[in-house]
């Protein structure tokens, strides 16, 4: 009845969908563009640190393993990879800039490019109400933003003539930068901690933001963070008996131990731990993981290798601590933003699954899509574990399309819902149960197909959300204010694959208070996962539910290994 009266030639539909033309008609490249950066991500006011931004565990290296470090002190170790991964990223961004970059392909057709122009050199700003989106492209900064106890230190990457500096010089300025940080706060009080208002909410991150920009060095401070290339956080308040705890790592990749030693407002940070473990953590306004995913996974099959050098360069900076002025009403607005990071940080649990000899290769032999299997199978677990279906969303590319970014996978369907239903009864035949399963992963299928080619229905209907005008058309939009609705977009399960997992595992908060977050990729002979939940969340259980997931997929295994012919 909604919908009917929504598309009725009375309805408020048909005069969204002209203003939805009209819009698209004055878009420079889609009428979807705009509309996601503002909906999805800048006028969000909550904290996006753990909202919006994403962390990952990427691959430890071969020439130097993980080891305990003492606690507050930097390693060696810690301090030579991230000079590596810096000049390998400064590699990246100078072939960004010089076009360079092979165009990434799918199925033979030839992918957008254009989200690798916001890797390097772009920050979102706290503004009140909306934020602000700022990059440069190409990318012209000559430094990066360096974070150590809490301190944030400017960098130069370059020198005289635009000339790169070496990964010697590189290490030796990470080096000076510490040591620049360490002699101040030996000599000083401990400055007021500013970069934790990136951690706060929104609005109240835009308001000590106007506060700071009042004053002349305050300003040239915030340029400093805002034109950086990139962020390198080097953490050291760790404890090391967790230098070899994969979800402790990734605790800390993902929020710092609650807000600390972070720029989140930076496209990309990476983070390198006293242990020498690597991870990033990104704010994903700019770019989608997959897009920022590759570009680092590129970096880390460099790492393997010899990485070419390059000669010294004159007239390299100083790396240079940034100064606050910082009032009373600012500091007012940091203890909120770090009280508020500390306690989302600690309802946020993040916990990490794998199910070693169950990768795609085998999937593949059955003649299923592997993520199509997953998501069937994670079906059946969320219905196993809470007895009921689960709205899911389920990450599609659309870089087929110019400027493209996401549209979901509903992976909820009657089909999957079928088979959730039939698997744990004892009253259906096997090969009832196998037909089910197959008909689940088909339309799995057949849905990733159509939202990949742009014809998925949760961008189009933000689209028409987004023409509405007054309050009376809100309430005459009847679709929009149906209780299924509602529930619809309620994403119990918020999935994405980022298949491949060697060398990248990665991490999001769910996007409900009573949902899970799982991230999960398919390699040939593995398959990797995590899960996350709010702690609070009366009725969810990452630890359980993480069983359940593990023997869903095992019970699944043993009976398609029943039906196969032998």
């Amino acid at each position: 009845r909604a919908v009917a009266s929504f598309i009725g030639s009375d309805g408020l539909g048909p005069v969204l969908q002209q203003r939805l033309h009209e819009a698209d008609k004055q878009a420079a490249a889609s009428w979807l563009e705009d509309i996601w950066l503002n909906k999805a991500y800048l006028e969000w006011r909550e904290p996006n640190f753990i909202n919006a931004n994403w962390a990952a565990l990427l691959a430890d290296s071969a020439d130097a393993p993980v080891a305990a470090a003492p606690r507050g002190q930097t390693s060696g170790a810690q301090l030579a990879r991230a000079a590596r991964m810096t000049a390998l990223l400064l590699d990246a961004s100078d072939a960004i800039n010089a076009q360079a970059l092979a165009a990434d392909t799918q199925r033979g057709a030839a992918l957008c490019m254009n989200q690798f122009k916001w890797q390097f050199g772009t920050t979102r700003i706290a503004r009140a109400q909306r934020d602000e989106l700022v990059h440069q492209w190409p990318a012209t900064a000559r430094h990066i933003l360096v974070m150590y106890r809490d301190c944030a230190v400017k960098v130069p990457v370059y020198g005289g003539g635009g000339r790169r500096a070496s990964l010697a010089q590189l290490a030796a300025q990470l080096d000076l930068a510490v040591r620049r940080v360490d002699e101040r706060l030996a000599q000083e009080p401990a400055p007021a901690p500013v970069a934790r208002l990136t951690a706060g909410n929104r609005d109240n991150w835009a308001q000590a933001r106007e506060l700071l920009a009042q004053d002349a060095a305050n300003r040239e401070a915030l340029a400093t963070a805002d034109t950086a290339l990139f962020g390198v956080c080097l953490d050291v308040d760790l404890d090391p008996r967790d230098a070899h705890d994969a979800e402790r790592s990734l605790a800390e990749f993902t929020h710092g131990g609650g807000g600390a030693n972070r720029w989140f407002d930076k496209a990309v940070q990476l983070v390198v731990l006293n242990s020498g473990r690597l991870g990033v953590n990104c704010e994903h306004t700019p770019a989608d993981a997959l897009t920022t995913g590759s570009m680092l996974m590129a970096a880390l099959a460099q790492e393997a290798g010899p990485v070419k050098d390059r000669a010294p360069c004159a007239d390299l900076a100083e790396p240079a601590p940034v100064r606050w002025t910082v009032s009373p009403a600012v500091a007012r607005h940091i203890e909120h933003a770090r009280a508020e990071a500390r306690a989302l940080a600690a309802n946020l649990r993040i916990l990490l699954g794998r199910m070693p000899a169950y990768g795609a290769q085998w999937i593949k032999a059955l003649g299923v899509s592997p993520d199509a299997y997953f998501q069937v199978a994670l079906q059946a677990a969320y219905f196993r574990h809470h007895g009921r279906p689960a709205p899911t969303y389920e990450t599609a590319s659309l870089r087929r399309f110019l400027h493209g970014r996401t549209e979901t996978i509903r992976s909820c369907s009657e089909e999957s819902l079928a088979f959730s239903r039939a698997f744990d009864d004892r009253g259906v035949a096997a090969g009832a149960k196998l037909r089910s399963f197959q008909r689940a992963v088909a339309a799995h299928v057949d849905y990733s197909r159509a939202a990949a080619a742009g014809q998925g229905v949760d961008r189009h209907l933000l689209g028409l959300r987004a023409q509405i005008r007054t309050p009376d058309e809100a309430a005459r939009a009847a679709l929009f204010q149906d209780p299924a609705y509602a529930r619809s977009m309620s994403f119990a399960l918020s999935t994405s694959n980022v298949t491949p997992g060697d060398k990248f595992r990665g991490g999001f908060a769910p996007v409900v208070a009573d949902g899970y977050g799982v991230n999960y990729a398919l390699d040939a002979h593995d398959l990797k996962f995590s899960v996350s939940e709010w702690r609070a969340a009366p009725d969810t259980d990452a630890a359980a539910f993480r069983e359940t997931i593990c023997q869903t997929l095992r019970d699944i295994r043993a009976a398609a290994e029943q039906a196969m012919p032998r």
